[in-house]
C-alpha cells in the first residue's frame, strides 16, 4: 500500500489492539498504575471504564504482559455468558477439569480448590474481564458469588472489569449493590488533548519504521482533535485515510486537507470546519466589505456639497 512511499515497515495505524504500539498517554499510564497498585494490595474488585476506542482492550492487553509470576491470570474477552458458561471460562482458563454433566455446585467446588492450590504456591488468582458492560445481571452475580472464596487474610481470586460507561449505569442499580460495594478501586480512562494526540502519531509512525522527517504538518492536530474528539481508535482510522489519500496524491506530507477528507469519509468522525485560511480570509474579507462600505458612506456628504451650495446660489 503506502509503506515504501512513507518509508515504513508495516502499518502505524491499525485497529488491533498492539501492545508493541502502547504510547503510555497519561491516562494509559495512571490506570495502568491504579490496576498493578489494587493487584498488589490484594483487592477483590477493580473497575476500569471508558468510552468506545479509548484503548481499554490495550491496556487490558499491557496489563497481561506486565503480571509477573507471582500472579495467575485468566482472561475473557467476551462475557456475554451465562452463569454456567461464566464458570466454565473461569475454570477453563484456571486449567480446572470439570465433569460432564457437573452441576454448578461441582464448578465451584473445583474451581475453589484450584484457586486454594494458586494461594498455596505463594501467587494470587486475576480474573480479567473485558467488556465486562456485556455481563448478564445474573452472570455479575454468579462472579460476586465466586469471589466470596477466601481466606481468613485474603481473597482466593480478584477481579478486574473493564467497560464502556454504561458498565457504571448497570452496577449502579439497587439489586447490584453488593456488587458496586465491592469495588475498591477504579479509573475512567480520558480522551487525548492535541498536544498528546501529536506525541501519540509520532510514536506510531516511529514504531512503524519512519525516521526522516515529519508526514503530518504542526496544524493537522488540531483538526484532527476536532475530527476525533481525542479518542485513540478514530485517530487511528483517520490518519491510516489520511496517509491513503497523500499516497494517491504522490505527496509525503498530510495537510489539514487529507484529514478533512478522511473524517467526511468515517462515520465515527466529526466534520472537521474549513481549513484555517478560511478562518482568517472570511474576517478579513468582511473587514474589507465593511471598510469599503464606510468609506463610501463618508465621500458621499463631501461629493454632495459642492452641488448643494450651486442649487443655493440658483436660487439667489
Amino acid at each position: 500500500m503506502y509503506l515504501y512511499h512513507f518509508g515504513i515497515r508495516e502499518l502505524p495505524f491499525t485497529l488491533t489492539p498492539n501492545t508493541q504500539y502502547f504510547f503510555g498517554l497519561p491516562s494509559h499510564k495512571e490506570a495502568i498504575e491504579v490496576l498493578t497498585t489494587a493487584l498488589k494490595a490484594g483487592e477483590g474488585f477493580i473497575k476500569v471504564t471508558g468510552e468506545v476506542g479509548t484503548g481499554k482492550t490495550l491496556i487490558c492487553r499491557k496489563l497481561l504482559n506486565e503480571l509477573d509470576k507471582s500472579f495467575v491470570s485468566a482472561y475473557i474477552p467476551n462475557p456475554y455468558l451465562s452463569p454456567i458458561e461464566l464458570r466454565k471460562a473461569v475454570a477453563s482458563e484456571l486449567n480446572v477439569e470439570l465433569s460432564e454433566g457437573g452441576d454448578q455446585q461441582e464448578f465451584t467446588q473445583r474451581i475453589q480448590k484450584r484457586l486454594i492450590e494458586i494461594r498455596k504456591s505463594n501467587r494470587s488468582a486475576v480474573l480479567i474481564i473485558d467488556e465486562a458492560q456485556a455481563l448478564p445481571d445474573e452472570s455479575i452475580e454468579a462472579l460476586r458469588l465466586m469471589t466470596n472464596l477466601e481466606t481468613e487474610s485474603q481473597k482466593l481470586m480478584q477481579v478486574v472489569l473493564f467497560g464502556q460507561p454504561e458498565l457504571n449505569e448497570k452496577i449502579a442499580r439497587p439489586e447490584l449493590r453488593q456488587l458496586r460495594q465491592r469495588i475498591t478501586f477504579s479509573y475512567n480512562l480520558q480522551q487525548m488533548d492535541t498536544h498528546q494526540m501529536e506525541q501519540y502519531v509520532r510514536h506510531r509512525m516511529r514504531v512503524a519504521g519512519h525516521s526522516t522527517g515529519e508526514v503530518f504538518e504542526k496544524g493537522v492536530f488540531r483538526s484532527l482533535q476536532v475530527a476525533s474528539q481525542g479518542t485513540p481508535r478514530v485517530v487511528n482510522i483517520l490518519c491510516h485515510k489520511a496517509l491513503m489519500l497523500a499516497f494517491g496524491e504522490g505527496t509525503n506530507m498530510i495537510t489539514e486537507k487529507h484529514i478533512q477528507y478522511a473524517a467526511k469519509d468515517t462515520e465515527a468522525a466529526f466534520a472537521v470546519p474549513r481549513a484555517r485560511w478560511l478562518s482568517w480570509l472570511l474576517p478579513a474579507a468582511a473587514v474589507l466589505v465593511l471598510s469599503l462600505g464606510l468609506s463610501q458612506f463618508d465621500l458621499a456628504p463631501k461629493a454632495e456639497a459642492p452641488l448643494a451650495s450651486q442649487v443655493q446660489e440658483t436660487r439667489q
